[in-house]
């Protein structure tokens, strides 16, 4: 269910908004350009699959604000299906694509490279990437400057080579 109701690119969106601070659905829907019934309708589908919650409320006129965040920092999947894997992968890379349009650093490093590797490097390299994303998110430090790390390592079809 969790993983269903992150399959879309807008709830992805909307759940790395909320990582550094709570939101309400008036500041979502200007930051993404949308309409707030629109994100009104994700955020609902976000909450009731657990992914946030209501973090404080606040009364505006006649009307209850209510401000959105995350239950967690980091949302860890196993996927056991190859077919979600990969879906679930091409939606973090669009995810990451959107966020590097966004950025206004000047320091990103990217790049596409095809490698032929044997088994065992393949199963090394596999390894090292791993530790790599762990070293990365062991290094997350409150006032920090915020910085994205995304990586796809995958085995492709010898059409492409």
């Amino acid at each position: 269910m969790q993983l269903r109701a992150l399959g879309g690119e807008l709830r992805g969106r909307i759940i790395g908004l909320l990582r550094e601070s709570a939101q309400s659905t008036q500041q979502l829907s200007i930051e993404l350009g949308i309409p707030k019934g629109t994100v009104g309708h994700h955020l609902k589908v976000l909450e009731k699959a657990g992914l946030i919650r209501v973090v404080h409320e606040r009364k505006v006129r006649a009307v209850t604000e209510k401000f959105y965040g995350r239950v967690a920092r980091l949302f860890v999947f196993h996927i056991e299906d190859a077919a979600d894997s990969r879906s679930a992968g091409a939606s973090t890379l669009r995810e990451a694509a959107f966020q590097l349009e966004r950025t206004s650093g000047e320091a990103a490093a990217w790049g596409l490279v095809l490698s032929r590797l044997s088994p065992k490097d393949a199963k090394r390299f596999a390894r090292r990437v791993d530790r790599l994303f762990e070293d990365f998110r062991l290094s997350d430090a409150p006032g920090g400057l915020p910085h994205r790390l995304v990586m796809a390592y995958f085995e492709t079809e010898p059409r492409d080579a």
